[in-house]
C-alpha cells in the first residue's frame, strides 16, 4: 500500500503546485479538496487493486469514478506519478493508454484507442480542455496539446500542437519552424 500512497501524495503535490503555484501543505490540503482530486484517487486505487489483483475492488473503484466523478478510465490504464485531472468531468481514459510521470489533462479529454492500438504519453505532457488523442500515436515528453485539438498523429517532445487534425505551432519567442509530426508508418 505504500506505493499508492506515494503515488497519491505525488499527484497531490504536482496538482497543487499547477493549481495553486506551490507545494506548500495548505496548497496541497487545498488540491486534495479541489474537483478532480477525487477521481485521480478513485484512479489510483483501482491501480492498486488491480496491481493485487482484486478484481471486484478494481471494478468497484472503476465505477465509483464514472458515477461520481463523470470520469472513465480503464481499468488497465497506467500513469507515472504526478498524474493530474484538473477537472474530471467528461475525462475518457482507454484501459490500453500509458502514460509517463506528471501528465496533465483538463476536463472532456478523451484518449481512445483505435482498433484495439492506444496512445503512449510521455513525462510532463498537458492535455487541453476537450482534446481528443486517438489510436496508436506517441506524445513525447513536455508535449502540450491545445484546447479541442485532435491528435491523430506523433507529436515530438517538446512541441505544442493545436487544431483538428492537430499541427505543431512554434512556442513564444522560438523563430525556428516548428518539427513535422508523423504520420502512421507506411509498410
Amino acid at each position: 500500500m505504500s506505493r499508492t500512497l506515494r503515488l497519491i501524495a505525488s499527484d497531490l503535490r504536482h496538482k497543487a503546485a499547477w493549481v495553486y503555484e506551490s507545494e506548500r501543505p495548505a496548497d496541497v490540503l487545498k488540491a486534495l479538496l479541489a474537483d478532480g482530486t477525487p477521481a485521480m484517487l478513485l484512479y489510483r486505487l483501482m491501480q492498486a487493486s488491480r496491481r493485487h489483483r482484486l478484481a471486484p475492488l478494481e471494478m468497484a473503484f472503476n465505477r465509483l469514478n464514472s458515477m461520481f466523478c463523470g470520469c472513465v478510465i480503464g481499468r488497465g490504464a497506467e500513469f507515472g506519478p504526478g498524474f493530474v485531472l484538473i477537472h474530471s468531468i467528461g475525462v475518457v481514459i482507454n484501459g490500453g493508454v500509458r502514460g509517463g510521470e506528471r501528465v496533465l489533462l483538463e476536463h472532456q479529454v478523451t484518449i481512445g484507442a483505435e482498433r484495439r492500438r492506444s496512445p503512449v504519453l510521455g513525462d510532463r505532457v498537458f492535455v487541453g480542455a476537450g482534446a481528443k488523442i486517438l489510436g496508436a500515436v506517441t506524445v513525447g515528453s513536455g508535449a502540450r496539446v491545445g484546447a479541442n485539438a485532435v491528435v491523430v498523429h506523433d507529436v515530438p517532445a517538446d512541441t505544442t500542437v493545436v487544431g483538428i487534425p492537430a499541427r505543431p505551432v512554434p512556442r513564444r519567442g522560438d523563430t525556428s519552424p516548428p518539427p513535422k509530426t508523423t504520420g502512421p508508418a507506411s509498410g
